[in-house]
């Protein structure tokens, strides 16, 4: 089993949570290199997995996994778009035609944002040029090979070059980042989020749509899956546990005499989250995730990376369904 050593996934990984019947042999990897060999290796009988190269495999028939519904990573993206200080690009409406630079054009957090600007600014992905590679550090390449269309222009930057040194000498106009440029992080005022007070754009767009992106999922070998069909419920339920562990032992912290975790406002934090989005903030299953899964398959298809429109139910192991 490989994951990333999410707080959601430890307990399973330890042991403190079992699986019946298996024993866990435990895999601990950052997703940027856990995902290439998931979807060329498939090395790993259960595996975390980008929800959007998954669907990718899924529309091409060559995935060696069936999904479970567990949504092992959320995260909101209004907080991704960045551009360069004086760039002209104060919304997100004033991204059209510009040169976007994002590290993999399939990667699941850039499916999400590119979802954004064409459901709420009408901006399709053909309206922008796309370059692709390393944020600010490294190598960073697609992970499976895309077929875009003519009118798609995605092109790969240069060996040694980084999508945030495009941003500052000018020739990208906005970077949609996974996580903050190093640049950004280090103060530099030449890169600026588009969105200051992305807080509330996220909780506005959680409010009028109810979603929480899914990134990634869990999904189990379907070889393995023939051979033992009970083990994808035990798979959900272990990592529901997991989850419930997780969350419990959060609120503990949060509501402890002590502050155990390194953050100053975690108690705004914590108090945001339930009253923007209920105690049940990360739910796992499939009924209730279904129109979030929905919107999800028809962005993939509109942005040209699956080859046909998928349903919601083709991703997923059908006893598990009902859940």
């Amino acid at each position: 089993m490989a994951t990333w050593d999410h707080d959601r996934a430890v307990p399973v990984l330890k042991g403190d949570v079992p699986v019946p019947g298996f024993v866990v042999e435990p895999h601990v990897l950052p997703t940027t290199q856990l995902f290439p060999i998931a979807v060329n290796e498939a090395r790993f009988d259960v595996t975390e997995l980008s929800l959007s190269s998954y669907m990718l495999q899924v529309s091409r028939g060559t995935c060696a996994y069936t999904a479970i519904p567990v949504y092992l990573a959320r995260a909101f993206r209004h907080n991704g778009f960045f551009t360069r200080a004086g760039s002209g690009i104060r919304t997100l409406a004033d991204l059209k035609g510009r040169t976007v630079g994002v590290p993999e054009y399939q990667m699941t957090a850039a499916l999400w944002m590119r979802g954004i600007l064409k459901d709420d600014h009408g901006i399709d992905a053909t309206d922008l040029t796309w370059r692709t590679g390393a944020l600010d550090q490294g190598i960073r390449n697609e992970r499976l090979e895309l077929d875009a269309p003519p009118n798609l222009s995605i092109t790969p930057i240069a060996a040694g070059e980084t999508l945030q040194d495009l941003l500052l000498s000018g020739q990208v106009d906005a970077l949609l980042a996974p996580n903050p440029p190093r640049a950004f992080r280090d103060g530099d005022p030449r890169i600026v989020r588009i969105l200051p007070d992305f807080p509330r754009a996220e909780e506005d767009y959680h409010r009028r749509t109810g979603f929480f992106p899914i990134m990634h999922l869990i999904a189990v070998k379907k070889d393995l899956v023939a051979a033992h069909p009970g083990l994808p419920r035990a798979l959900f339920d272990a990592f529901s546990a997991a989850r419930d562990i997780a969350l419990t032992r959060l609120e503990d912290v949060w509501l402890g005499s002590a502050n155990r975790l390194s953050l100053p406002w975690l108690n705004a934090a914590m108090e945001r989250t339930r009253g923007a989005m209920g105690r049940h903030y990360w739910p796992y299953g499939f009924r209730a995730a279904r129109a979030e899964l929905e919107t999800a398959c028809r962005y993939s298809v509109e942005q040209h990376l699956s080859r046909r429109a998928l349903t919601p139910e083709e991703l997923f192991y059908p006893d598990l369904l009902d859940t």
